[in-house]
């Protein structure tokens, strides 16, 4: 499900000091790329770190002397601290989610 939200500008007569700087380009730049992209770029970190300290658990399983056991288990640890604030930052993204949908216009 994607939901998009059309961004509004304020009036300049509301707010002057807002308006030179936002154009039609910048605002609508800032829907396309801005948190759906920062999203996408933390979720694919996230992957490429749970798929990094998997791979480190099957080299130090092969006994691959080059692998450490502290290299390996400080990728883990940042594989499921990454794991854990996606969790968290999806939890909110449902509750304010929730608490939208459950607002009275």
């Amino acid at each position: 499900m994607e939901l998009r939200l059309t961004p509004t500008t304020m009036p300049a007569t509301v707010r002057p000091s807002l308006a030179p700087r936002l154009s039609s380009n910048q605002v609508n730049g800032a829907a396309d790329g801005g948190f759906s992209g920062a999203l996408k770029s933390a979720l694919s970190s996230v992957s490429a770190a749970q798929n990094e300290s998997s791979r480190l658990q099957q080299e130090v399983q092969m006994e691959n002397p080059k692998v450490s056991l502290e290299e390996t288990m400080v990728a883990i640890q940042k594989a499921q601290i990454g794991f854990q604030a996606t969790l968290h930052v999806r939890n909110r993204m449902v509750q304010a989610y929730t608490d939208i949908m459950n607002m009275q216009v």
